[in-house]
């Protein structure tokens, strides 16, 4: 796990953070860890797979279980 020092933090920020770790009930350390995961991953965010699958959903989705070909690939010839 990485470990990250802010510097120069004001007193009321400390003070607050620790005012709201108390009404959470967990330690002000720990307010922080949830704070930062949640403003570095939003809930609106689109991700690009849940996207594409709710686009294909209305047409029947998509079949991944098509088998592949068993047969061998010929090498490309330079000649």
């Amino acid at each position: 796990m990485a470990v990250v020092t802010v510097r120069n933090l004001p007193d009321e920020i400390h003070r607050a953070l620790k005012v709201q770790a108390a009404a959470h009930g967990r330690s002000t350390e720990a307010e922080i860890r949830d704070i930062l995961k949640k403003a570095a991953s939003p809930t609106g965010r689109v991700k690009i797979g849940s996207a594409l699958a709710a686009l294909a959903r209305p047409l029947g989705g998509v079949d991944l279980g098509i088998p592949r070909d068993k047969w061998p690939i010929e090498p490309a010839a330079f000649e």
